[in-house]
């Protein structure tokens, strides 16, 4: 895990970066953390998977407009933003700010790591055999749902391509459980991240398809998608 930090005063970056270290190591993350004093340092390689941001830095750089560089260059990186005014917390809708932490309550910075991994959990590739016993690269982020296909699998993507494997719905069902999938009936298993709506006979996913819910997994799935959009959906 890549861990950026832009702030200009030395003080902050080394309380924050000391914060930081030690989750890490509480937790056993393999990490890395690079510290800038300025944004202008940063974007000359802004690689980073998660960067705490000051709003305001020396000689007039602005972090919003750092995030909006980013945005602009494709850069997925979640921004968590430093400051000591909440109140310009309300423009950070424009670069879709993950978090915003009050300097004087960097202990918030543990809740912001939390959140950020709990993100990251679908970002898994798995691997399983085609009908002709090739090797599969799956993106669980990408994935919409598994179903059955005679004595196969058919993986469905959110794009609308399909992936036919090996494989047993009980025991891929068990296997994907962590990563937010729920086997919702006995021929399918789906991506709860992408559910749209919810009945008392179906769910509807975010691109309009509909999927019954067996009525004897009715109620565990609905304690489990409870418990996933309070967990993941931030």
């Amino acid at each position: 895990m890549k861990i950026t930090i832009i702030e200009d005063e030395a003080v902050w970056r080394d309380k924050i970066r000391t914060i930081i270290e030690k989750y890490c190591s509480d937790k056993n993350i393999s990490f890395q953390i690079n510290s800038y004093g300025s944004g202008k340092e940063f974007m000359k390689n802004p690689d980073t998977d998660l960067l705490f941001l000051d709003i305001e830095l020396a000689e007039g750089e602005d972090g919003f407009q750092i995030a909006e560089q980013m945005m602009d260059y494709g850069n997925k990186s979640k921004i968590c933003f430093l400051t000591s005014h909440t109140e310009q917390a309300r423009l950070g809708y424009k670069v879709n700010a993950f978090r915003y932490i009050d300097k004087k309550h960097l202990e918030e910075i543990g809740e912001a790591l939390d959140s950020f991994l709990k993100t990251r959990i679908q970002e898994r590739i798995i691997s399983c055999n085609d009908l002709n016993g090739i090797c599969t690269k799956i993106n669980l982020n990408e994935l919409l749902l598994v179903e059955t296909y005679g004595r196969k699998l058919k993986y469905l993507m959110l794009d609308g391509s399909e992936h036919f494997c090996e494989g047993r719905i009980s025991e891929t069902a068990q296997s994907l459980s962590r990563f937010g999938f729920f086997q919702i009936q006995r021929s399918y298993i789906v991506n709860l991240k992408y559910i749209e709506k919810v009945n008392s006979r179906k769910i509807t996913f975010c691109n309009g398809l509909d999927v019954v819910i067996g009525r004897t997994r009715s109620k565990e799935f609905k304690k489990e998608f409870f418990k996933w959009r309070m967990q993941f959906d931030n």
